[in-house]
């Protein structure tokens, strides 16, 4: 059995842009986001968020984010 039939799938979007400004969370431009995948569990969503993260440390305005998509799809279940 693979782990999408073993485990409930819970999954995460990660994503990343140029920010406008570092007091909000408007991007530069919404056509350049890194839509780096969707993953089925937190944790292998945090390992691909970290990496990219950690790729674009020297520009303080790239932000990538982890979205909990399992909670916008069966939002009873949290």
């Amino acid at each position: 059995m693979t782990e999408s039939t073993t485990s409930k799938q819970l999954l995460h979007l990660v994503f990343g842009g140029e920010l406008q400004s570092l007091d909000s969370v408007n991007f530069k431009d919404l056509g350049q986001l890194d839509i780096v995948g969707v993953f089925p569990n937190y944790a292998t969503a945090y390992v691909a968020w970290k990496a990219k993260a950690q790729a674009t440390v020297d520009n303080a305005q790239m932000r990538y984010f982890i979205v909990h998509l399992h909670r916008l799809l069966e939002p009873e279940v949290g």
